[in-house]
């Protein structure tokens, strides 16, 4: 079961946008972001918005969706030109989900026309979608490369077979050597995505896990610790007993050797959960992610979709606002013409700034110093003395977490944040 969505005030009909979110935005970049619903199964320890074929029809279907997600992307482009926002093209398309390629390539190239169409592309745009490696095929992926895609992050989990089982996967960890080198053979960049924490999972399987993604000579890998939400299957099963949850030492013990692994083979980590390579003197970051972490604007299109405009600066204010969440409602209410918005949040002045440290704290470019409170840096202090921020990097005006102060983020930003 999906999570429930948030609480917040209603949202015009036409989806309008507040006036003030114009301020600033010829200099925040803008991305879009592309959400596909479907999957061919659903995995246990999984919350996200997803659905099997077979639960929807209509305007949700998978066959109709490309055609759905299009009219909001028309919307999208009125409602920004209505609330006066400057042009602009999309410097980072993301298509997640769920499976995005279990939609045909050419479907997804339609929702990148879509884009292209709305506001351009801009030159150097990196456009990502997620992959399961059983969902592609060398013809598939060399479609999208075609299409504009230039980069593709596949949801390879684990290497061990039996971890895969019990997080319910359903590829060959075989296959990941072979998908990656389709993948650069059409010329898309790569990354592999890994989850740790799994019940039953040793420390050497873990192991085996990064090396094998080390194998392959990707240069970017995510390691996510696994979170058992409530309302999955998962989270029965531990709740009657049938499996157990890792303990927090060892998360830490599979991060820590997550780490070492990645930055001997050359990737830097540059989020808490994520690592990539420098090549020809860029580092291969997945710059839609750093958008949404440095409070650029977005626009989420699809069911449950969240979208973000406005500026996070002292003395300013965002609004998000979050589809409706059942594909089926959501193509009703295009097909009506009405905006698929569920609701909205404004964020005001501390609410941006709590978002800021929230956010900015998990970089490895840190967070500026002056954005916080006189409580919170006096806070710093001791973070420093005990070994979670790097104190060279304070003299430089920015809070950096040191590894140890990665594992405890969560505690840090509580520190920093009034």
């Amino acid at each position: 079961m999906s999570p429930a969505l948030p609480d917040g005030e209603p949202v015009p009909d036409d989806g309008s946008l507040p006036s003030w979110v114009t301020a600033g935005a010829a200099d925040r970049a803008f991305g879009v972001y592309l959400h596909v619903p479907f999957c061919t199964v659903r995995c246990g320890y999984c919350d996200f918005n997803t659905y099997t074929a077979s639960e929807l029809g209509g305007g949700a279907s998978q066959n109709a969706y490309a055609t759905t997600a299009l009219a909001e992307i028309a919307l999208a482009r009125q409602v920004m030109e209505r609330a006066g926002l400057p042009p602009r093209t999309v410097s980072t398309v993301f298509v997640g989900g769920g499976t995005p390629t279990l939609l045909p390539a050419g479907d997804l190239a339609r929702m990148l026309d879509g884009v292209r169409d709305a506001w351009g592309l801009a030159p150097d745009a990196e456009v990502t979608t997620e992959a399961n490696p059983d969902s592609v095929t060398p013809e598939s992926l060399a479609l999208l490369a075609d299409a504009g895609f230039t980069r593709v992050s596949f949801g390879m989990q684990s290497a061990v077979s039996r971890v895969l089982a019990t997080l319910e996967r359903t590829h060959d960890p075989r296959r990941i050597p072979d998908v990656v080198r389709w993948a650069r053979d059409a010329g898309l960049e790569v990354s592999l995505d890994l989850i740790y924490g799994t019940p039953g999972e040793s420390l050497d399987d873990w192991r085996t896990s990064v090396e094998s993604a080390l194998a392959t000579g990707v240069d970017h890998v995510s390691a996510y610790a696994l979170v058992v939400e409530p309302g999955t299957k998962m989270a029965a099963q531990v709740r009657r007993g049938q499996i157990d949850l890792p303990s927090e030492d060892d998360q830490a013990e599979k991060y820590e050797l997550a780490d070492d692994l990645l930055t001997e083979a050359g990737l830097d980590w540059y989020e808490v959960s994520n690592w990539a390579r420098t090549v020809d003197g860029a580092q291969r970051a997945c710059r839609h992610n750093l958008a949404y972490w440095r409070g650029e604007d977005w626009w989420g299109v699809g069911p449950g979709a969240h979208s973000y405009m406005g500026s996070n600066e002292p003395g300013s204010r965002g609004v998000r606002w979050w589809n409706v969440k059942h594909p089926l409602r959501y193509a009703a209410r295009l097909g009506e013409g009405l905006s698929p918005a569920a609701g909205r949040e404004i964020l005001d002045d501390v609410s941006a700034q709590l978002e800021t440290v929230m956010l900015g704290a998990r970089l490895r470019e840190g967070l500026d110093l002056g954005v916080l409170s006189t409580r919170a840096r006096r806070a710093v202090a001791g973070h420093i003395a005990s070994g979670l921020v790097d104190g060279r990097a304070v003299l430089r005006g920015r809070v950096v977490l040191t590894r140890t102060g990665r594992l405890l983020a969560d505690t840090v930003v509580r520190d920093l944040t009034d």
